[in-house]
């Protein structure tokens, strides 16, 4: 199933240094994981933003909620899931 997923990224400004440090590494690698498994299929920056477009394409929802409880950034971050439906219009992945 494909995901839009928009997060917003709010870390308090007074977090501990080391603490923000670390938990960016974490949030990097857990992203980064994701990707390679296929799971977090792309990851998009909106301009202006400390925030995120990503799409993910999981088995079902109660994963898309087990990967995005998960994010370090959680407990940081608002987020929006819309689930995306194929469009008649849309070239086939061989014609793109």
């Amino acid at each position: 199933m494909l995901y839009a997923v928009t997060m917003v990224v709010d870390i308090p400004r007074d977090l501990d240094e080391a603490e923000r440090t670390e938990t960016l590494a974490r949030e990097k690698a857990y992203c980064q994981d994701l990707q390679r498994g296929g799971e977090w299929v792309s990851i998009w920056r909106l301009p202006g933003q400390y925030a995120n477009l990503s799409i993910f394409d999981v088995a079902d929802h109660d994963r898309l909620h087990e990967i995005l409880w998960n994010l370090p950034l959680f407990a940081f971050m608002e987020i929006d899931v819309q689930p995306l439906a194929q469009h008649p219009s849309a070239l086939p992945p061989g014609e793109r």
